[in-house]
């Protein structure tokens, strides 16, 4: 990763949990210098102490980005106090949800350089996916420069229009919780026909993460891959008779549940 403008002007991280914390220890390993970090957090980690960045000093007057991660209800207290470095060069990348570009260019100035990102939990072990949209006064370079941050923590999706942000909420940002279920009810399910807890979330865990990489990996698509393990009259086609029933099935309620998902991120983000 190139971060030469970085090092040269600086980046500033306003707040640092997970997702703050999984981004910065990438860049570290990425070879950005903590000198190069400047970090406002009001409760500082014990692992952020122990990195060497600036910590809650006074900003650099220019700084190349600003990554703001701090939750949503702080955002309205904690713009203002960068007014000052909008209406410039400085690009402000957000990661937190729900809150449109206006709402940025409203707190920062209408000619701020933004670029509105969904990440996903995965990237607390570097494999999250984000997607990203930039404003009218974004160029290439501040979109290039903001992906190659995000690459830190997995992959980089560009969207086309900030429109497509509540969907992609529905899917990827909320889709780990989704998974998860998945998970506790596989083992539920491998524990009602004998299985003790342990091993059916042994397997339930294993199997999914074991698919999901498969899926990832593999040049087939999924609904091959789905072909490929299911044998007529097979005991996973017994299984897939009943997941893919299309009235009760996982299609429909797949269906409702990012649907739904998605209709409330648009309700959040009109307040």
């Amino acid at each position: 990763m190139n971060f030469s403008q970085i090092k040269h002007r600086g980046l500033v991280l306003l707040g640092c949990g997970k997702m703050g914390s999984a981004m910065l220890a990438g860049w570290l390993d990425g070879g950005l210098p903590a000198a190069s970090v400047w970090v406002t957090d009001p409760h500082p980690s014990d692992w952020l102490l122990a990195q060497g960045v600036h910590l809650n000093e006074d900003l650099p007057p220019d700084p190349a980005i600003v990554l703001v991660a701090v939750k949503p209800q702080m955002m309205t207290e904690a713009l203002p106090t960068l007014r000052t470095l909008g209406n410039g060069t400085t690009i402000f990348l957000s990661v937190a949800a729900g809150i449109t570009i206006a709402t940025y260019e409203d707190l920062l100035g209408s000619k701020t350089p933004i670029v509105r990102a969904m990440p996903n939990t995965p990237a607390a072990v570097g494999k999250g996916i984000t997607a990203i949209v930039g404003n009218t006064h974004t160029d290439a370079d501040a979109l290039a420069m903001a992906e190659a941050l995000l690459r830190a923590v997995g992959q980089v999706v560009c969207l086309e229009s900030e429109a497509q942000m509540d969907a992609v909420t529905g899917v990827s940002g909320s889709g780990p919780a989704y998974v998860f279920h998945m998970i506790e009810c596989l083992a539920a399910a491998g524990q009602a026909q004998g299985l003790t807890a342990d091993l059916a979330m042994a397997l339930a865990k294993a199997t999914v993460a074991g698919a999901g990489a498969l899926a990832e990996t593999a040049q087939e698509d999924p609904a091959q891959l789905r072909r490929n393990v299911t044998s007529p009259n097979g005991t996973t086609q017994a299984g897939l008779d009943v997941l893919m029933h299309a009235d009760t099935g996982l299609p429909s309620l797949m269906g409702r549940t990012v649907a739904a998902a998605t209709r409330r991120s648009k309700d959040l983000a009109r307040g």
